[in-house]
């Protein structure tokens, strides 16, 4: 299955190194030839010349052989290594077409682990057991042509080894496939408590939980060791029977050699025989080498075949989420309407939002509140089609969402999410982000800082806008995170912004000031603000209160404050600092 994903260049690296293997075994195979001519000669005391010249022919071919063993080496190195590269880059891509119900699907630690761990094991066993797969049929086969025809009983022995071979190699598979699956999944558990414990270990310090975190990885890492000592203990006999086998075909070969000379007529037969059996004994020890070779490539090929699996999993996988016909050519206004709009998270009991509707025009300012769990985060996250709708329609100017081209419908959206994201670089580069980035220029991030509130600090920094910031952004404050990611949505000039509970990191201050410039400076531009304190809202143009998934209220501030409980509620509770009774 891995094969279809070889490049041109690996193909013809491929012929190269099946070229450089038929070389090596004819070399190989010739030696025998050499030694039966030495043994008949010193038998029949043809002089050391003739041993010379033959001797001089075995070490010609012995490093001939060696020369093409390195250069077949050299190929499928070359192979492994690029097919490594086409994975992982495969594997990228398509996850950068994934919704967020596919990246659900498949989780984060998962995907490290398929793009790395499991990808590293295929390039190892590429390297090795291409070479094997292309040698060994070729080896055995031409040996067992070498000595077809010599002798029955020795014929007879050497198949009933590779039968015994073959039994082994069939119950070991049998026995190790489905458990080296179970080592990969487990794999991604450890790799899943290891990454929880990085990513949390503020939190884990904070209420004392070391402890029942070591528990938890120890018991992802007991479980991984049984099952890599399950299977090392099945795959631990491989290696002596194969051994003991090949020791018990020489014996036996020179058992039947032995009586079929006694059994000979003449001087000159009894040679013949001895230097047939000479021949035929090394021949049969390469055609057993060839299985033997088999037998170290088929202890790897189980987990081989499960990492070639999950790769391809994801290579394979179809985004849930399609791309439409329209390229968004047109006057772009800022315009979205939701129609009768539900969504189901998939084995969800029941639908996270249903039934929503309203419409908000070019230049307005939409705010959507309610309680945790309400739906909020899902609604503004159907907009730019990170899911889609299970029913009704989004449309943005007046176009259902789905039949846009997903670059193009993303290109008038500037989304800022709930946890900041920061990528390790410079400031302006995380100001100035995304495919339109060229058309951008330091003035243009500079005065996105500024309506963000963000250039003061970033001033204060060192080297300013180029001042390097961490992954996570670790060196900034969570404030100054977030006004990074308002200004990296800003510098976009979109039709429409979008901020996902954005204003909660601020002060009332910075937030102030902030929804004061937006107002200042983005006139013209559809704001859909999620946010959960009123005194970032009350001077939206609409205000959209969810409960539930479902629409309790739309309205005014001072509409709402008279009409709607919930929101009442939720304004009382801020303004006096207590809940509703």
């Amino acid at each position: 299955m891995i094969l279809k994903y070889f490049r041109k260049r690996d193909w013809a690296l491929t012929a190269a190194l099946v070229v450089f293997i038929i070389c090596q075994v004819y070399l190989d195979l010739e030696i025998p030839g050499y030694m039966n001519d030495i043994t008949y000669a010193i038998q029949t005391g043809s002089g050391t010349d003739v041993v010379k010249e033959y001797g001089t022919d075995m070490v010609l071919c012995a490093f001939l052989s060696l020369g093409f063993s390195v250069a077949a080496g050299f190929c499928a190195t070359n192979i492994a290594a690029s097919l490594g590269r086409t994975l992982r880059e495969r594997q990228f891509d398509r996850v950068q077409e994934f919704s967020m119900q596919d990246m659900d699907r498949f989780s984060a630690a998962s995907l490290i682990t398929r793009s790395t761990n499991d990808v590293y094991h295929l390039m190892v066993f590429t390297a090795r057991g291409l070479q094997i797969v292309i040698k060994s049929p070729i080896l055995a086969t031409w040996a067992l042509l070498k000595i077809s025809g010599k002798n029955w009983e020795w014929t007879a022995a050497t198949a009933a080894a590779v039968v015994v071979l073959v039994a082994v190699v069939a119950v070991t598979m049998w026995y190790t496939v489905p458990r080296f699956k179970k080592i990969q999944w487990l794999t991604d558990g450890i790799n899943r408590a290891t990454r929880e414990n990085l990513d949390g270990i503020r939190v884990i310090r904070a209420y004392n939980a070391e402890e029942y975190q070591q528990k938890k990885f120890d018991k992802a890492n007991d479980d991984l060791l049984e099952n890599n000592v399950a299977n090392a203990h099945a795959m631990a006999p491989m290696h002596p029977i194969t051994s003991s086998l090949n020791n018990f075909l020489t014996l036996a070969i020179y058992w039947i050699g032995a009586g079929l000379i006694a059994a000979a007529g003449s001087t000159g037969d009894k040679m013949v025989l001895f230097s047939d059996m000479i021949v035929f004994s090394s021949y049969a020890m390469q055609v057993v080498s060839a299985f033997m070779l088999m037998i170290g490539i088929i202890r790897g090929l189980p987990r081989a075949m499960v990492a070639a699996g999950r790769v391809e999993e994801v290579i394979e996988a179809e985004p849930s989420i399609k791309d439409g016909g329209f390229d968004g050519v047109t006057d772009a206004e800022g315009e979205v309407e939701f129609r009768d709009v539900g969504f189901s998270y998939p084995d969800a009991e029941g639908p996270a939002i249903e039934k929503v509707s309203f419409k908000v025009g070019k230049g307005q300012t939409l705010a959507i509140i309610g309680p945790t769990g309400s739906g909020k985060s899902t609604l503004v996250n159907l907009i730019p089609r990170f899911y889609d709708a299970t029913g009704g329609q989004v449309l943005v100017d007046g176009i259902d969402v789905r039949e846009y081209d997903q670059k193009a419908l993303r290109r008038r959206i500037g989304y800022v999410p709930q946890s900041a994201v920061i990528f390790s670089g410079s400031v302006e580069y995380n100001v100035n982000y995304g495919d339109t980035s060229a058309d951008r220029t330091e003035d243009d991030v500079r005065k996105a800082l500024e309506i963000a509130q963000g250039i003061d600090f970033v001033e204060k920094m060192e080297g300013g806008m180029d001042g390097h910031v961490s992954q996570y952004g670790r060196n900034v404050s969570g404030g100054q995170k977030q006004r990074i990611c308002i200004a990296r949505a800003v510098c976009k000039r979109p039709e429409i912004l979008i901020f996902d509970d954005t204003f909660s990191a601020l002060d009332f201050k910075t937030d102030l000031a902030l929804r004061e410039s937006l107002k200042r400076e983005t006139a013209g531009t559809t704001n859909i603000i999620v946010a959960q304190r009123i005194g970032t809202i009350m001077d939206a143009d609409r205000i959209i209160v969810l409960d539930k998934g479902k629409v309790v209220g739309d309205g005014t501030h001072d509409r709402l404050m008279k009409e709607c409980g919930i929101y009442r509620n939720i304004a009382m509770s801020q303004m006096t600092g207590e809940g509703p009774e």
